[in-house]
């Protein structure tokens, strides 16, 4: 891959780069990663933020413009996602919607629900959220029960969804429901589009080690959905359904090495708090060099499925081992931050004495799902072994 911008691609960082210098809320970095904001305070603030990013022509950027974006490559998209890192912005609210919903809507939607939906995700009007997962169909999806009964020109919903994020402030959800309950396991499957505020659905916040509640159940009690509402056609929901998988799959691949980069570069001031005795340390020192080197080998990683895009083709292997290597790494990096705290990583948020409030401890709970969230790291592995290496089932 040649690592040198184009003409086009310096103005368009110095447009962000500057941008981003004018506009991100100078309080911001001071809490980078969370605030004393409550849920609903910096959900508003989340949605004016996107909304100003939006105005400003930074989302969306790979959209064909007739849907509000600039059709933009790939590498413009990896450099705004580097100039935010930089600059140590907000993240975007509505990731779900512009990087799942969004591109899957543009490539099986119908005119009228590009109209209708695509504008509104990209200003953040609209909140997406993702139903996938069941109680009993989390890593095997196509065992999936939600059911959807046709009844006239309106499909009727019922059953349960679980470990939905947003779902608790989502507004739509990218919704699978089997269709035929007679068809094989990977057949007979819907996907839909779905108004969170339809009657007969329930949100219940689940509440996580970390205290907060960013998941959720949904229950699904005769929610009527319009016919129009189906996206790519009945019983094709799990083509339509991996195509989101794999735009998810390249989000993270935009994502997750940047905010691992932002970590490890709080973790290292982390270090140097009080005369850096903790930096000057050989063995954290040694702990802090690994991981930027493990940091420095995730960048160029995505960097070579990014040279896949640009090329046309579709992202391989890189998901899946990029997911496994983020939520390790990612992990390694929480329990350094409770070992350079010491005894303080004990006192966590309402402790005066607590460092930073309590953030490192809040994180730290917070990074041990990170092997569960997105595809387990045994099903990741299993996805490896059996498809890349070409590793018999076992």
């Amino acid at each position: 891959m040649d690592f040198s911008l184009t003409a086009e691609q310096v103005q368009f960082r110095d447009e962000v780069r500057g941008w981003l210098r004018a506009n991100v809320p100078p309080d911001w970095g001071s809490r980078p990663l969370f605030g004393p904001d409550s849920p609903v305070e910096l959900h508003s603030f989340l949605r004016d933020w996107q909304r100003r990013l939006f105005g400003a022509g930074f989302l969306g950027l790979t959209w064909p413009k007739e849907y509000g974006g600039r059709d933009l490559s790939y590498m413009e998209e990896l450099i705004f996602n580097e100039e935010m890192a930089e600059a140590k912005a907000p993240p975007i609210l509505n990731l779900l919607g512009i990087y799942l919903a969004g591109p899957t809507i543009i490539a099986y939607g119908t005119d009228a629900q590009k109209q209708r939906l695509l504008s509104k995700i990209l200003s953040g009007e609209e909140i997406w959220c993702q139903g996938y997962s069941e109680p009993n169909a989390g890593s095997d999806l196509a065992s999936l029960q939600t059911r959807a009964v046709l009844d006239g020109d309106h499909s009727v919903v019922n059953r349960q969804k679980v470990w939905t994020s947003l779902a608790h402030v989502a507004d739509w959800i990218m919704l699978l429901a089997r269709t035929d309950p007679k068809a094989p396991r990977h057949q007979g499957i819907t996907y839909f589009l779905v108004d969170m505020h339809s009657s007969g659905i329930t949100v219940r916040p689940l509440r996580q080690l970390t205290g907060d509640a960013e998941f959720n159940e949904i229950f699904f009690d005769n929610v009527r959905v319009p016919a129009a509402s189906i996206l790519g056609g009945v019983g094709n929901g799990w083509q339509v359904g991996l195509t989101t998988l794999m735009y998810e799959r390249m989000a993270l691949g935009f994502g997750l090495q940047i905010r691992l980069r932002m970590a490890l570069d709080h973790l290292i001031a982390l270090a140097r708090r009080n005369g850096g005795a903790a930096a000057r340390n050989p063995i954290i020192r040694q702990k802090l060099a690994q991981l930027w080197i493990e940091t420095e080998a995730f960048k160029y990683t995505g960097y070579r499925a990014i040279t896949k895009l640009l090329r046309g083709e579709l992202p391989g292997a890189e998901g899946s081992t990029g997911k496994i290597f983020w939520s390790e790494t990612h992990q390694r990096l929480q329990a350094l931050a409770m070992e350079i705290e010491g005894p303080y990583a004990q006192l966590t948020t309402g402790s005066r004495w607590a460092i930073e409030g309590g953030l490192w401890q809040h994180l730290f709970l917070r990074s041990l799902g990170n092997t569960i969230e997105g595809g387990t790291t045994e099903i990741q592995r299993n996805i490896v072994g059996e498809r890349v290496l070409g590793l018999p089932k076992d």
